[in-house]
């Protein structure tokens, strides 16, 4: 059974920092790129940023490079977002994807609040 489950969401004050996690298992994680993205409820989901198999190319959204980190464990087969100064107007649930060609699975999202 494919499973993605992150974690690590939560409230935290403007300018604050949160490392979510997602947990792959029931799939050969590491063949398949990896991706993190984010969404308003009610608005289109965005990436944030995405890393290749062996972790050797990361590449993130204008509007959080410099910010996040997105990084990987084939060993563990997770993948972890640093996000460090975060706004209040960002959006508030982050989730993680898995593709290889035209496959693709995706985690049931953590909530990221961003309030003082």
């Amino acid at each position: 059974q494919v499973q993605l489950v992150e974690s690590g969401g939560g409230l935290v004050q403007p300018g604050g920092s949160l490392r979510l996690s997602c947990a792959a298992s029931g799939f050969f994680f590491s063949a398949y790129d990896m991706f993190w993205y984010r969404q308003t409820p009610g608005k289109e989901r965005e990436l944030v940023a995405s890393t290749s198999r062996l972790g050797s190319n990361t590449n993130y959204a204008d509007s959080v490079k410099g910010r996040f980190t997105m990084s990987r464990d084939n060993a563990k087969k997770t993948v972890t977002l640093e996000m460090n100064s975060l706004k209040p107007e960002e959006p508030t649930v982050y989730y993680c994807k898995a593709q290889r060609t035209i496959e693709n699975y995706w985690g049931q999202g953590t909530q990221v609040t961003v309030s003082s």
